[in-house]
C-alpha cells in the first residue's frame, strides 16, 4: 500500500484480478455520471468500451485502487509506455522517462476532497 500524503485514512493498492469487476463497475458509475452532468466523455464505457483494455491493464498491474477504510473510492492506470492514444495527444516520446495517467476515476462523494491532486508517495 502507498500512503496519500495530506490525507488521512485514503492508501493506494495495485488493482488484482481480483479487483476488475469493481474497477469496472466504478468507471461506470462515473461515465453514468458524467453523463448525467452533460459531460461528454466516456460514454463508451456504458455498452462495454473498452473493458477488454482495462482487465489488461489490471493483469497487467498498471491499474491502482485508492481506498478509505478498505472502500474503493477511486481508480486510476500508470502507463509506462505512450498508448495510440498519448502519441496522438502528446506527440512521440523518445525520454521513455514519463509516466502516462488514463482512466482517473473519483465516485462523486469524493470529488472535492483532494484526491486528484494530491502527492503520491
Amino acid at each position: 500500500m502507498v500512503y496519500i500524503e495530506g490525507l488521512r485514512g485514503f492508501n493506494i493498492k495495485i488493482a488484482t484480478n481480483d479487483d476488475s469487476s469493481k474497477v469496472i463497475k466504478m468507471l461506470k458509475r462515473i461515465a453514468l455520471w458524467m453523463k448525467d452532468n452533460e459531460i461528454n466523455q466516456w460514454r463508451f464505457l456504458l455498452d462495454g468500451g473498452d473493458d477488454e483494455e482495462i482487465e489488461q491493464a489490471i493483469t497487467n498491474q498498471e491499474t491502482y485502487i485508492v481506498l478509505k477504510d478498505n472502500d474503493t473510492v477511486a481508480t486510476f492506470t500508470l502507463l509506462s509506455k505512450q498508448s495510440e492514444w498519448d502519441r496522438h495527444i502528446w506527440g512521440e516520446d523518445i525520454t521513455s522517462k514519463t509516466l502516462y495517467l488514463h482512466r482517473l476515476a473519483i465516485i462523486p462523494t469524493y470529488i472535492k476532497k483532494g484526491l486528484g491532486r494530491s502527492d503520491v508517495k
